[in-house]
């Protein structure tokens, strides 16, 4: 993450799940992007010849790879371990991101692994109550809320819990 997703992108928070990931992130401006990109493919960006969002695209694909491959070595395996794609939202009006944000925290909730949000230690909504050193943009999102109380009430809202098949985990 810190190799190849911060430099293009902010991270506002996350959910890891036995079989999904979600991810909110603000991508950089290309004043920082384009600087990231001459170093990794020592070159100049051209805009007749480069794409940034080609670029961040391949950041991620490189992450998720690097993951892979750390993953396949540890457990002795081989193989891909995500499908092909991502899929992509994108914050069009101000109550996305306080959207983006609870459905990110109420994941594991939604999905029968917890029972409230704050249980799941797999997610940055603990880190963003914390007063620990995080890579999240902590101080955003509680600006963002009002305030750390005010964040900590509005994911107190219930949460409705998704009817799984437990073969799914």
């Amino acid at each position: 993450m810190a190799q190849h997703i911060l430099p293009i992108a902010d991270l506002f928070t996350y959910s890891l799940l036995p079989n999904h990931f979600h991810l909110l992130v603000r991508v950089k401006y290309e004043t920082d992007i384009v600087p990231c990109f001459e170093l990794k493919k020592k070159k100049k960006f051209d805009t007749t010849e480069n794409s940034l969002p080609d670029f961040i695209m391949q950041q991620f694909s490189n992450w998720l790879n690097g993951y892979a491959k750390a993953f396949n070595k540890m457990y002795h395996r081989k193989g891909a371990l995500f499908m092909d794609y991502l899929k992509r939202s994108v914050v069009e009006k101000d109550s996305d991101f306080t959207s983006f944000v609870f459905y990110i925290h109420k994941n594991a909730v939604h999905h029968g692994i917890c029972k409230k949000i704050g249980e799941w230690s797999y997610d940055g909504y603990q880190a963003l109550l914390s007063t620990k050193p995080t890579l999240l943009l902590r101080d955003e999102v509680i600006i963002w809320f009002g305030s750390k109380d005010l964040l900590i009430k509005f994911h107190d809202k219930p949460v409705e819990i998704k009817k799984i098949d437990l073969e799914e985990y």
